[in-house]
């Protein structure tokens, strides 16, 4: 018989650490490892023999090989682009509370105090900047180009004397404004007076303010003096 050799050697082993070991318990045999003949190879059931079959035991899990693990990374939402409406730069100190109010006021309430430095402290640099020509073509100015920290204004233009170095003037250009929210504003007690591609400058009597007015109405900026 085919099976007799494997028999025999499964009976000896468990046998021989009996004799060794007499006067102490039987010796486990439950580990034998019997390897079954090739495939295409009949096979007979061996009585009160255990077979292992190569790999793991029934009901319990094989580890799988290590992988690299990707820690989850949250990617945060980026708002939609909007046209219309300035990206508002923050910094870490705070700005003044009427400042923040309406930036245009503000600096309006500065004239004759602030100098380039004091400008550039709140505003930052300028984005540009040009001259201011008297009547007679000579330099009496220089006007330095903002962008506005608190977005209320597209941006804020001030204008600075050659002769003292002090703010003189504030311009202010509305991202969306109409000659009739300014009349609610501020009223109607204005002088007008037509300019040119069909624009009208308004001049209020009762406040330091100018309006420039494009043909539509909307309005182009704002002169505060």
């Amino acid at each position: 018989m085919k099976w007799f050799p494997i028999v025999f050697a499964v009976a000896m082993a468990g046998q021989v650490p009996a004799r060794a070991g007499a006067g102490s318990d039987r010796a486990d045999t439950s580990g034998v490892v019997v390897t079954l003949p090739s495939a295409g190879v009949a096979h007979e059931a061996l009585p009160g023999v255990v077979v292992t079959l190569p790999g793991p035991a029934p009901g319990i899990a094989v580890p799988e090989a290590d992988s690299p693990k990707v820690a989850e990374t949250a990617v945060p939402r980026i708002p939609p682009a909007a046209d219309d409406q300035p990206p508002v730069l923050r910094r870490t100190a705070p700005f003044p509370a009427a400042f923040e109010g309406d930036s245009a006021l503000f600096c309006q309430s500065q004239i004759g105090q602030w100098t380039e430095a004091d400008a550039r402290a709140l505003l930052g640099e300028a984005s540009r900047q040009r001259l201011v020509l008297g009547e007679d073509q000579s330099e009496t100015g220089l006007i330095l180009a903002f962008a506005d920290p608190t977005g209320r204004y597209k941006e804020l233009e001030l204008d600075f004397a050659n002769e003292t170095g002090a703010l003189r003037g504030v311009f202010a250009y509305p991202w969306k404004m109409t000659w009739q929210e300014c009349r609610r504003l501020w009223g109607a007690r204005v002088t007008s007076r037509k300019a040119n591609q069909g624009r009208t400058f308004y001049s209020y009597l009762n406040r330091r303010l100018d309006v420039l007015v494009d043909a539509t109405g909307a309005v182009i900026s704002l002169g505060l003096y």
